[in-house]
């Protein structure tokens, strides 16, 4: 066996760890039960405002925290070097799913895997909150049986992309095929409020006119 096979190996288990780690927490922490907790509560605001995410200092807490536990027990159990790389991928892991999550909001599909991640994870922000967590790769929702069929993912006006949506508010022909516009681009304080109830709810947002008094306790700070 070449030297650096296993050294490749543990670099590989480590990205793939967190592929797992990032299915895990997305489904049972972010969308689980509890819609109180940091993390969740921060992820469904995302949710009702696609164009918030969580503070930087947050993520980079978080990946201190992670590294902190992760690196020690990693090499006690597989040794210095092993270790070391199996930390590297599951950390390199999670700042490449960050980078890829921020790019889906933001910036226009590149490449078939661009559009691939788009369209998945936005079918999971406007056709089911509790089905296709996996942001960067497919593979545990199909493990775990929450992969969402391929649809046309219609999405709200008032929550829609920058880079799907032309100069005049309307879906760029490129799109048309993966995506449709449906309601008002009107965003009132009674509409912000039933996306964020939605949200908590592990609910698509309306698609229609919000007609109905939504309950004060729908406000995420």
């Amino acid at each position: 066996m070449q030297a650096w096979l296993p050294q490749l190996a543990a670099l590989g288990l480590g990205a793939l760890g967190w592929t797992l780690a990032e299915y895990l927490l997305h489904r049972f922490v972010f969308h689980g039960p509890s819609a109180t907790s940091l993390g969740a509560k921060e992820h469904r605001r995302h949710h009702a405002q696609v164009d918030y995410f969580a503070p930087w200092w947050q993520k980079a807490l978080a990946a201190v925290a992670a590294t902190a536990v992760m690196l020690p027990v990693s090499i006690v159990s597989a040794g210095t070097a092993r270790g070391l790389l199996f930390t590297a991928g599951f950390v390199g892991m999670y700042l490449f799913y960050e980078v890829i999550h921020r790019r889906a909001h933001t910036n226009t599909p590149r490449g078939v895997y661009g559009r691939w991640s788009r369209h998945n994870h936005f079918a999971h922000h406007f056709v089911d909150p509790r089905r296709a967590q996996g942001v960067t790769s497919p593979f545990w929702d199909f493990v775990f049986a929450t992969r969402l069929p391929e649809v046309r993912v219609r999405v709200p006006r008032r929550l829609a992309m920058p880079w799907l949506v032309d100069g005049h508010g309307e879906i760029w022909p490129a799109y048309a095929d993966d995506y449709e516009l449906i309601g008002s681009a009107h965003n009132d304080v009674r509409t912000r409020q039933a996306d964020t109830q939605a949200a908590i709810e592990n609910r698509s947002p309306a698609t229609g006119p919000v007609r109905h008094e939504v309950s004060a306790r729908a406000e995420l700070r």
